[in-house]
């Protein structure tokens, strides 16, 4: 059985769900989701807020995380340690986020396995409907060992 990476996460992150994310693709430390150009998502500029954004990006972020690393979840759990951002242009109309877990599982597993918490990075791009990059973001994660 497949774990359903963006189906999980919309599933265990509501706030991504409220904000309206959807998910065309994961699988393989890779993911791709989206988000609707809606005014109530706009901010002074009438482009998708900064935090819809930051959602966006950290729901990517997760996923691609969870499609090469969810089979673990029975014994750790996955957090956020970190984010840096860097905004390129205004953002206008549909969004799309494309996450990629820049750690091997096999590296990520071997620190696990030999009892360390590891931490590793997903890169995210949020590029708007023309494909333009508009911003970048970079996410710390870490797999926290189950307390038994």
């Amino acid at each position: 059985m497949t774990l359903d990476a963006g189906a999980l996460l919309l599933q265990t992150v509501p706030f991504a769900r409220t904000l309206g994310v959807t998910f065309d693709h994961t699988g393989d430390g890779r993911a791709v989701c989206r988000l609707a150009d809606r005014p109530d998502l706009h901010n002074h500029v009438a482009g998708p807020h900064a935090g819809a954004l930051f959602t966006l990006a950290e729901s990517a972020s997760g996923a691609a995380m969870l499609s090469a690393l969810g089979d673990q979840l029975a014994r750790a759990v996955p957090l956020t340690t970190g984010a840096t951002v860097q905004y390129h242009k205004l953002a206008k109309g549909d969004v799309v986020a494309e996450g990629r877990l820049l750690a091997s599982r096999e590296d990520v597993l071997a620190q696990l396995d030999a009892g360390r918490r590891p931490e590793f990075d997903v890169a995210v791009e949020i590029r708007n409907g023309e494909d333009a990059p508009v911003c970048s973001f970079t996410f710390t994660w870490t797999l926290r060992p189950n307390r038994t």
